[in-house]
């Protein structure tokens, strides 16, 4: 049996209740904050998806099946919004499996590896990628780290309920 395919479509519109629809499931809801009404998922990504926001937004589809949202973006489009200084050239990636079967089968890190492959490290200014899940989300991290990320430190936003765990690749 030939392994899963896994490949990213940019986000679209009509995409933008699916993804409001994940986000209302409770193993997304438990680490991504609350987006209460479609209006407010509409707020958040429809300038993304007509380039008003420097954030890439992508479905993650697994052969013909979305799956999951994932997005990239430049630290430095917005680097007021860490605690410490980050290098130029350093992309940043949050990800979320939004069907609740695929949970728990080793899928997050492989579509984490293929993404900044793919996309991430296909922007040549691009000389490393983070992520940042809550120190809690222990199969996050166990994804990342999977896909080649090392742990770089721990710190705290403000807001938050618990520390984060920030991980790192290089190019």
């Amino acid at each position: 049996m030939p392994a899963p395919a896994i490949s990213f479509r940019p986000l679209r519109r009509e995409d933008v209740p699916l993804v409001f629809a994940w986000r209302q499931r409770p193993h997304v809801r438990r680490w991504w904050s609350a987006v209460a009404t479609l209006a407010e998922a509409e707020a958040k990504y429809l300038p993304r998806i007509a380039g008003r926001d420097p954030t890439r937004v992508y479905l993650i589809v697994l052969d013909d099946r979305p799956i999951g949202m994932i997005q990239t973006y430049l630290v430095d489009d917005d680097p007021d919004s860490w605690p410490f200084e980050l290098a130029p050239g350093t992309a940043g990636v949050d990800l979320f499996i939004g069907e609740a079967d695929l949970i728990g089968r080793g899928l997050g890190s492989e579509v984490i590896r293929t993404f900044v492959a793919e996309v991430v490290f296909a922007r040549t200014a691009v000389t490393a990628c983070i992520a940042d899940p809550d120190v809690r989300n222990v199969g996050s991290i166990r994804a990342f780290e999977k896909a080649g990320f090392l742990r770089v430190r721990v710190f705290e936003l403000p807001d938050a309920e618990a520390p984060q765990q920030l991980l790192r690749i290089e190019r």
